[in-house]
């Protein structure tokens, strides 16, 4: 009976570590960040000016979508996890990026990347934007994510929040590679447009709002002993 409990503890033990494993790690809480309900203006209103201009770049978009390369670059693009984002940006950072290849590079990024789309949270419960693509009535280049996607505020994107962040987080480690990747890190948000997913007004706040929160995380200890093990570890692999 006792070793029957005492499987049964192990057990239950190791369900729940493995689940603590599996969630993101993270440099900050969402009350450490900037409050960008508070600082950052409201998405523009139906019938406004700034409105007018969020559905011309849709229609932009939808142009952009003819061209097969950029579409299919916006579908590529509308990666949300880590890992698959990493993929794409190992490219322009000129170093492939792995827990195994790169722990110190990994580490940062991953926990930095997380801790910023925390940033995105507040202002997306607070104003629930209907997306384009519902305002609309239309389909997206990503079909599967429209249902997840349509009862989740839209303003700011928060693919563009982690897109331009990690452009800025590989910036800070490679600043050689700058031009890639903010290019990348800038098209990462457009893709969005494209896609059909958000208006040009989520992606130009989401890249405010991820450079805020990157600036936060430089009055973090953790985060900045972490980086510069990731800044050590890449001249390292770079000079060989």
């Amino acid at each position: 009976m006792k070793k029957c409990l005492f499987l049964v503890v192990l057990s239950l033990w190791g369900l729940a570590a493995a689940a603590q494993e599996s969630e993101p790690q993270m440099y900050l809480e969402e009350g450490q960040l900037p409050d960008a309900v508070y600082w950052l203006p409201a998405p523009p209103a139906p019938g406004s000016t700034q409105f007018l201009y969020d559905i011309s770049q849709y229609f932009w978009g939808k142009d952009r979508r003819l061209d097969p390369a950029r579409a299919e670059k916006a579908v590529r693009e509308a990666v949300y996890a880590v890992d698959p984002m990493l993929e794409q940006f190992s490219v322009a950072f000129g170093l492939e990026v792995s827990p195994q290849k790169t722990p110190a590079i990994y580490r940062v990024v991953s926990k930095a990347v997380h801790t910023i789309r925390l940033s995105a949270t507040k202002p997306k419960a607070a104003y629930m934007r209907t997306r384009p693509y519902v305002y609309f009535d239309e389909p997206t280049l990503v079909p599967k994510d429209e249902a997840d996607l349509r009862t989740n505020g839209s303003y700011p994107s928060g693919h563009t929040v982690r897109g331009w962040g990690m452009a800025l987080l590989f910036c800070e480690i490679n600043p050689e590679a700058q031009d890639e990747l903010f290019k990348l890190g800038y098209e990462w948000g457009q893709s969005r447009v494209i896609a059909g997913f958000h208006w040009q007004s989520d992606v130009d706040a989401a890249r405010l709002l991820a450079s805020a929160a990157y600036a936060r995380l430089h009055a973090c200890p953790e985060f900045l002993d972490d980086m510069a093990a990731a800044r050590k570890e890449f001249r390292r692999l770079k000079a060989r």
